[in-house]
């Protein structure tokens, strides 16, 4: 977002334009070292530059030194609309949504008007649960700017989840009016083909192939859309085309390999994941597709990254200080988390069916019964964690630094025929499952109901089931690798199933 730069000498105006113009080529460290000289020659008392400074750590991951640039900015200058705005931005990624909220509004109420403002508005207030506030808040982001594909995303997935049947009804009008837009296109299609609606996905995406030509994206996005209807020669045909196009794009790689796959042609496959390994080899999703290939080929790595024995452990926890009984302990648990499943629907674009997840980062949550939980990991975790050693030769081992932090944490409750599809966590290192409340028909240990399941790819291979299952059981708790694939069975009855579930990373990598 850029500044005025009113009152300042020529050469902090020089020194801030130049950051704002390395910021936008990438040349961050160059982009932090113009900001830093226009806070030398201001004597640190320059609140806009403070604020440039901020937007450069943070765009380098360094959230905590962008954090404190922002609140010198608003020291220095307690007007400065968009110091208050980036700050709130920030801590609403962070999932700090009552500090968050607090910033937007006083830079809403010093004039700021922007669309990102309602976006960050309707992110923040989906984290406090004012879901009616936090639509209105997306609606008026789509109405400063339909062409927004980010915008319409955030208004369509949260009516889909409070179940609005006509959930994509703005970002299809925005859609038919720029027809031009490919982003706007490409999204609209996203989200039909995340709900559901095979049909209209691919609808869309021959509309824009046929007037905007041989996009790569909207290529490999078909691609996978034919693969989920079956239609495999097809989908290869897309994909090649895309690959030739692209042939370093991940995504576009990513729905090749799962064709490759798919058709019974692992030897291919691996001739692809291969190389994505060596380019990105803590990305989660391309060990369990070298996994997967390895499997499909009876290759022994495949025993190697998926050693269910050793590297899927289950914990029974104990009542935390405080409690009288694990019962008594998971009680409160639910009563903190029950509140907090206000949807009626799932999310888009995570993985289970038939259920809802919370908006909000349970780190975060201040709630005590919440706060104990998460401490009743820690032990686990680093008995885990030692578990693993540290070996360079295994994905797992290779990035342990002999601790884990806890990244991100979330609570899913399934319904009646609720369930995961197979997946991954991306963003992950060591994942899990708790369970606070089971439904009784978990017992039955034949069919497994909603029992979590290691193994089967999340992607239509023949013949390749899953190969373990853990049974939930109130106060059990269990990890495994992030990469590993895994989704449960669906449960039956009318009772739900109320669970919890972290990612965890390397200690020092946050």
């Amino acid at each position: 977002m850029q500044h005025a730069f009113d009152g300042h000498s020529v050469n902090r105006q020089a020194a801030l334009a130049t950051a704002y113009a390395l910021m936008e080529k990438g040349a961050l460290g160059e982009a932090e070292a113009a900001c830093r000289a226009a806070l030398a020659a201001a004597k640190d008392r320059d609140g806009k530059a403070w604020t440039a400074l901020g937007m450069v750590l943070r765009e380098q991951g360094r959230v905590a030194e962008s954090e404190s640039a922002y609140r010198r900015a608003v020291t220095i200058d307690p007007r400065d609309v968009y110091a208050h705005h980036n700050l709130g931005a920030l801590l609403s990624q962070l999932d700090r949504a009552e500090e968050a909220l607090a910033a937007l509004k006083r830079a809403q109420s010093l004039g700021l008007g922007a669309r990102e403002l309602h976006v960050n508005r309707g992110r923040t207030l989906m984290q406090l649960y004012r879901l009616e506030e936090a639509e209105k808040a997306y609606a008026k982001a789509v109405a400063l700017d339909p062409r927004d594909p980010g915008a319409q995303s955030n208004l369509a997935q949260l009516r889909y989840m409070r179940g609005d049947p006509d959930f994509t009804r703005d970002i299809a009008a925005a859609a038919h009016a720029h027809r031009g837009h490919i982003g706007l296109q490409l999204m609209l299609s996203d989200l039909q083909r995340r709900s559901g609606n095979l049909a209209a996905a691919e609808s869309g995406l021959r509309m824009l192939l046929a007037g905007a030509g041989a996009l790569p994206e909207a290529r490999a996005a078909l691609a996978s859309i034919l693969l989920e209807l079956g239609q495999i020669d097809a989908a290869r045909v897309e994909a090649l085309e895309a690959h030739r196009a692209q042939p370093l794009d991940p995504a576009i790689l990513e729905a090749l390999v799962g064709i490759e796959l798919t058709s019974n042609r692992p030897e291919l496959a691996m001739q692809l994941i291969r190389p994505q390994r060596l380019r990105q080899p803590r990305e989660q999703r391309w060990i369990a597709f070298e996994a997967t290939a390895a499997r499909m080929q009876s290759d022994p790595l495949h025993r190697v990254l998926y050693d269910y024995s050793r590297l899927v452990r289950v914990y029974e926890l104990e009542a935390p200080r405080g409690w009288r009984s694990l019962a008594d302990f998971n009680a409160a648990v639910r009563a903190a988390l029950r509140p907090k499943h206000l949807f009626q629907r799932h999310p888009l674009d995570q993985s289970l069916r038939n259920g809802s997840q919370t908006a909000r980062n349970l780190v975060t949550e201040r709630d005590p019964a919440i706060q104990a939980l998460l401490s009743a990991f820690a032990a686990p975790i680093a008995d885990y964690v030692a578990s693993l050693g540290s070996a360079d030769d295994h994905p797992v081992s290779a990035p342990n630094t002999g601790a884990a932090v806890v990244k991100g944490c979330w609570s899913v409750e399934l319904r009646r025929d609720g369930y995961h599809i197979s997946h991954v966590h991306p963003q992950g290192w060591i994942s899990s499952a708790y369970y606070v409340d089971v439904p009784s028909d978990v017992d039955d240990t034949e069919a497994k109901p909603g029992w979590i399941k290691f193994g089967q790819p999340g992607l239509p291979i023949p013949h390749l089931e899953a190969e373990h299952a853990v049974q939930p059981r109130a106060g059990r708790l269990v990890l495994f690798p992030s990469y590993m694939w895994h989704g449960t069975n669906p449960i039956r009855g009318d009772s739900t199933r109320l669970a919890v579930a972290f990612d965890a990373i390397p200690a020092g990598e946050t």
